[in-house]
């Protein structure tokens, strides 16, 4: 594995797009804000998509019944 210079390699994180809710978030990561700022280190943690949570930037489930999106990834073409 070769890495860019100031790269350091770093565990597996998984960012799950929850249907009508918030973005799973787990794995070793540092949550900062726009000034670089980091929030506190959690194992993991949901990201708030609908902007309804009065915890941002965490999910609080305040979406429930008010946001709905179900994103999937495309699937592959046959032959990729």
């Amino acid at each position: 594995m070769t890495f860019q210079k100031g790269w350091l390699p770093v565990s597996k994180v998984q960012i799950k797009v929850m249907d009508n809710g918030g973005l799973r978030v787990t794995g070793d990561v540092e949550l900062i804000d726009a000034e670089g700022n980091a929030f506190p280190a959690k194992p993991a943690f949901s990201l708030c998509r609908c902007g309804l949570s009065s915890n941002l930037p965490y999910c609080d489930a305040s979406h429930k019944g008010k946001f709905t999106s179900a994103v999937r990834a495309p699937k592959p073409s046959e032959g990729e």
